[in-house]
């Protein structure tokens, strides 16, 4: 079991791969409120950065600004023996696991899991506990420029509302679209109906392209291949054929009786 020791506030250094970008005023307040009442119940997570006295934060950034907020020195720590990537991995994990992160904030740590330490969709939702698909449907928000996610968190839309968006390729008609959802105050079904209306992609049409063989001898002699085919089969078929300089027209007649009698063969002098 590792060993909790108090390390100065001051020697603690926060993560760089930290998923947690907002850390709203009114929450650390009241974070620092609960400290300085019942202390830090949960230690901070850290490593020493190249056996110097400082310290890399792996997870309680959060509970660190508090309680420099509420005037604490020191803070409870567990240090783990890990190097800077593995730390990188343990900081965004352990902050997506306690899903307190913002919807833009999971998708980032998710992404920078996948482009910048090699793990896979399949990794990443055995970690958290989520399906491959859940894992999709969160990266899929990183394609909405970061201009529009700032938007989407700046006026408190849902991670439903950024899914509606998605939808809209042109950025001129996805900020018109977001103009619309603010000003109207448009909940989630009513801004997928919106969008649906005026922004949905239209449906490809089943194609009905069909092979072109441009070499018209290839039908003829199907046909012709038919007709000997029923001739060696024992039906009388006959047929005639007229070709003229716009279209090859087959007339066939094919009894409805069928011959039971053996065709014989005529042979040549040359086969007897």
């Amino acid at each position: 079991m590792n060993n909790i020791s108090y390390i100065a506030t001051e020697k603690l250094l926060p993560n760089p791969n930290q998923p947690r970008h907002q850390f709203h005023s009114e929450e650390m307040l009241s974070l620092a409120n609960s400290i300085k009442e019942n202390g830090i119940l949960q230690p901070l997570l850290i490593r020493r950065m190249n056996n110097s006295e400082y310290c890399e934060i792996i997870a309680g950034e959060r509970r660190l600004r508090a309680a420099i907020l509420a005037g604490i020195p020191t803070v409870p720590c567990i240090e783990l023996d890990c190097d800077r990537e593995k730390s990188a991995v343990v900081s965004i994990l352990e902050n997506v696991q306690r899903q307190d992160l913002t919807f833009f904030e999971e998708a980032n740590a998710i992404g920078q899991l996948i482009s910048v330490f090699g793990m896979t969709r399949e990794d990443i939702s055995k970690y958290l506990g989520k399906s491959q698909s859940a894992v999709s449907n969160k990266l899929r928000l990183l394609k909405l420029p970061a201009d529009v996610r700032y938007f989407i968190e700046k006026e408190g839309l849902t991670e439903r509302h950024a899914r509606a968006l998605l939808a809209i390729e042109n950025d001129k008609d996805l900020w018109t679209a977001l103009n619309v959802i603010k000003e109207r105050g448009l909940n989630v079904s009513q801004t997928e109906n919106y969008i649906a209306t005026f922004y949905a992609k239209p449906k490809r049409k089943k194609s009905d392209h069909r092979p072109v063989f441009k070499d018209f001898r290839i039908f003829v002699n199907t046909v012709n291949k038919a007709i000997k085919t029923m001739q060696e089969s024992g039906i009388d078929a006959i047929s005639d054929k007229t070709e003229t300089d716009d279209y090859i027209e087959f007339r066939v007649k094919i009894p409805k009786t069928v011959s039971t009698e053996p065709k014989l063969k005529v042979l040549s002098a040359k086969q007897a």
